[in-house]
């Protein structure tokens, strides 16, 4: 069985989905994150959230733990955004073994510095996903957890961790050492529910950032971190595990997919679980095989009424429309009224209501009277003639040019960086503050580490109001 997990940033919101690959049939979807199953794999429950307070009781994974220590108003914040959805698989190992597979599809919040309240937000959900995912543990169930957990957690795992402070100390990556074994999947290593699949397999790989910023192209020079994994219980990734990998060549995403390859099969449930897409009111009625596009379909008998019923008012509004037209159009007068043109050839004749002119009494032409040149000459004149022509012309354009650059200055030349003396680009400061909307300066290039001479260079320098 082969899953792979992308994350796609939108305009509002992240839609970010575990794939397990193959034909898609169901999917079980919450508002920011989606899970595409194909038809061997469908899950026999599937659950929004990790408290329990958006059960319904019908088809829920269930298996909540303790969660005395979190207020209902808590929990019911930590799951208002969308951020958790759960389904539940049926696998089947190499030896023959039917096993219960939870599946916990997570987009972990981010802590912006500048708001200290999300960083507890953060630190909950956290809590609350570990409570989750080890009650499942308890209750006999493999848990793989899979997702955005927005932190990098070794050094290894972020470009620049040496110049960070204190970057040992981040309450999140200390979190992720209490629920991660150590490096490796050796056994006797420092035991803790869950493994790192990537850092199993690849336990030094420097390099392999899964996150990028888009703003200034850092992903041209590889300047990322790695912010997505596939974390597996430990008996689940050293017995069934046979690789772990990222796709940093797929593009889209300031992110890129993460997967892994289990060695068991699925076994699918006989109907999809009540969350399911197909179920939902938004998606009732449309198709779900392209076959259905091909096919004509039982016209409802509602529908059809309206449609006839709707016909028959456009009909009679077009006669309306032509008899207003002709009520408006003016009547030639029955003395000097013709019918109209019957072919063609009637507009090419000449008409009977207009005057005949009076003959016009033709003139020699001049150059019937001048001495005809020789063939020379006439070429030698319409050589002249057409220089004229596009002296003129040249001279016509240079006037309109400089008559609309005195006008129009146009932009100003971009100044040029300090480290590589090349042109700068313009941006605009979007932080909230006294500079907002000001527009600034800075080197073009992506950045990159400070050590590469072809990443960004420190050039900043304000633009002057027009």
């Amino acid at each position: 069985m082969r899953m792979t997990y992308v994350t796609y940033v939108g305009a509002t919101s992240c839609a970010i989905g575990c794939w397990l690959l193959g034909p898609f049939r169901v999917s079980c979807l919450s508002p920011g994150v989606a899970t595409f199953c194909k038809d061997s794999a469908t899950p026999m429950a599937a659950e929004e959230g990790l408290s329990g307070l958006l059960a319904t009781h019908n088809g829920d994974v269930g298996c909540y733990g303790n969660v005395d220590e979190f207020t209902q108003e808590e929990l019911r914040a930590l799951d208002s955004e969308g951020r958790a959805l759960l389904t539940q698989h049926k696998i089947r190992t190499w030896e023959g073994k039917e096993k219960t597979l939870t599946l916990i599809n997570v987009y972990c919040p981010h802590a912006d510095a500048g708001k200290p309240e999300r960083l507890s937000f953060k630190m909950r959900f956290y809590r609350l996903l570990q409570i989750r995912a080890e009650a499942l543990l308890a209750a006999g169930s493999h848990v793989i957890i899979l997702g955005d957990l927005n932190t990098a957690h070794r050094p290894i795992d972020h470009w620049d961790a040496v110049n960070l402070e204190c970057f040992e100390e981040d309450p999140g990556r200390k979190w992720m050492d209490g629920l991660l074994s150590s490096l490796g999947c050796q056994a006797g290593s420092h035991v803790q529910p869950f493994i790192d699949s990537y850092r199993c397999f690849q336990p030094k790989q420097e390099g392999a950032f899964t996150c990028w910023s888009a703003v200034s192209g850092a992903r041209h020079l590889n300047y990322g971190s790695r912010l997505d994994y596939v974390l597996g219980d430990r008996t689940l990734v050293i017995d069934t595990f046979q690789d772990s990998f990222r796709l940093p060549e797929v593009m889209g995403s300031d992110h890129c997919p993460v997967g892994a390859v289990l060695s068991v099969s699925s076994v699918p449930a006989k109907q999809c679980p009540p969350l399911c897409t197909r179920f939902l009111p938004e998606f009732a009625g449309t198709q779900l095989k392209i076959r259905r596009f091909l096919v004509r379909l039982k016209q409802d008998p509602v529908c059809k009424q309206s449609a006839l019923r709707l016909s028959k008012q456009t009909q009679v509004q077009m006669h309306q429309n032509k008899a207003r037209v002709r009520s408006t159009r003016p009547r030639p007068s029955q003395a000097g009224s013709s019918r109209g043109q019957k072919n063609l050839t009637s507009f090419f004749q000449p008409s009977s209501n207009c005057p005949q002119a009076s003959p016009i009494l033709e003139l020699p032409s001049v150059g019937a009277l001048m001495t005809p040149k020789t063939l020379e000459e006439e070429v030698m004149a319409k050589v002249v003639e057409g220089q004229a022509n596009a002296s003129e012309a040249k001279d016509e354009k240079e006037v309109r040019t400089s008559f609309w650059k005195s006008v129009l200055g146009g932009p100003l030349p971009m100044p040029l960086c300090g480290g590589h003396r090349e042109p700068c680009v313009m941006r605009t400061v979007k932080k909230p503050g006294p500079n907002l909307g000001r527009h600034f300066y800075m080197c073009a290039r992506p950045q990159g580490p400070p050590t590469d001479p072809s990443s960004r260079c420190n050039f900043f320098l304000w633009s002057r109001p027009s």
